[in-house]
């Protein structure tokens, strides 16, 4: 009798059996039905990698739900000038500047110090960009302020129209 006693699981064993065999039923029930749907799923549990490819549709996927992507919140600046000093468009620009031939400066509503300035020669309208250099700084005495110098292709000071996007 002691040598049948030993083959025999004990309940522990039986029961933890018992409920694994229910649990993995369960799921593989539920997978291969397609039974699982939103309700389902916790809030943020789902990757990229859990979507098939073109998973999401525009029905789907509602636009107006969507916010800024974090990345592009720093290219919140921009100016487009005209050679005169004239400011044509832009984003967040509160004034814009001739101070000398060749010289600019452009004030935003807000701090760009810590910023990176990225200028190019450019016309306003859609004619062909004129020839030249830009150059850019920031300005000691006023955090929200850029200045912009233009000049010919020989390095001579000229007024040039530019485009130039501020990054923080």
């Amino acid at each position: 009798m002691k040598k049948l006693n030993r083959f025999l699981p004990s309940p522990a064993l039986v029961i933890a059996c018992v409920a694994l065999f229910v649990a993995m039923g369960g799921s593989a029930y539920a997978v291969a039905t397609g039974a699982i749907n939103g309700r389902e799923v916790k809030n943020y549990s789902l990757t990229g990698k859990d979507i098939k490819k073109d998973g999401l549709g525009g029905v789907t996927v509602k636009e107006s739900r969507l916010g800024t992507v974090p990345s592009a919140s720093g290219l919140q600046r921009s100016a487009v000038v005209g050679p005169l000093g004239q400011f044509v468009r832009g984003k967040d620009v509160a004034s814009v500047g001739r101070t000398a031939n060749g010289r600019y400066l452009v004030t935003f509503r807000s701090n760009v110090q810590g910023c990176a300035y990225v200028a190019s020669l450019g016309d306003p309208s859609v004619a062909v960009p004129p020839v030249g250099q830009v150059s850019t700084s920031g300005v000691a005495t006023n955090t929200n302020q850029v200045q912009v110098r233009t000049a010919s292709s020989t390095g001579d000071a000229a007024n040039r129209p530019f485009h130039l996007i501020v990054s923080c």
